[in-house]
């Protein structure tokens, strides 16, 4: 996992780049432009906003609330984040193998409790289940021995 130093302090950098210092640098910009350039140069906007910190105040106490309800309704009321999600899923080979292996293991856990259930009940398996267990066991060892993560 340390190999590749170089390529995990390049997504960090980004990290603290995008999600803070180009967030914050972004705000600061666009409060300063609109301001200065629009609010200040129109007479009508110039009485709502009468100096530079009453803007701030004003863009603040209802742009933090209003952002706050778009990021809620992105993450809980829209279908975006979840093909965000399914994106990263997809193109993640560390998730599709979790995936791969969480629907693998389902099928087995209840293929195996139905198995063991019959055994509970002093019943004997037929030569059909004995074949699908022997074939679950072959599936199960192919996926022990495939344990690669690659695109």
């Amino acid at each position: 996992m340390r190999d590749n130093l170089g390529f995990r302090g390049w997504f960090y950098f980004r990290q603290g780049w995008s999600v803070y210092f180009a967030f914050i640098f972004a705000a600061v910009n666009t409060l300063t432009v609109t301001y200065f350039l629009a609010i200040d140069n129109y007479p009508v906007l110039k009485e709502i906003f009468p100096s530079f910190i009453h803007y701030i105040v004003i863009v603040v106490l209802v742009g933090i609330p209003l952002l706050a309800l778009i990021g809620y309704a992105h993450y809980k009321r829209t279908a975006s984040f979840k093909a965000e999600a399914d994106i990263h899923i997809e193109a993640n080979p560390h998730m599709r193998r979790i995936l791969t292996n969480t629907e693998f293991m389902l099928s087995m856990s209840l293929q195996l409790s139905e198995l063991t259930m019959r055994l509970m009940n002093n019943e004997k398996l037929t030569s059909n289940e004995m074949d699908r267990l022997k074939h679950l066991q072959k599936e199960f060892q192919k996926q022990i021995d495939n344990r690669v993560v690659k695109d």
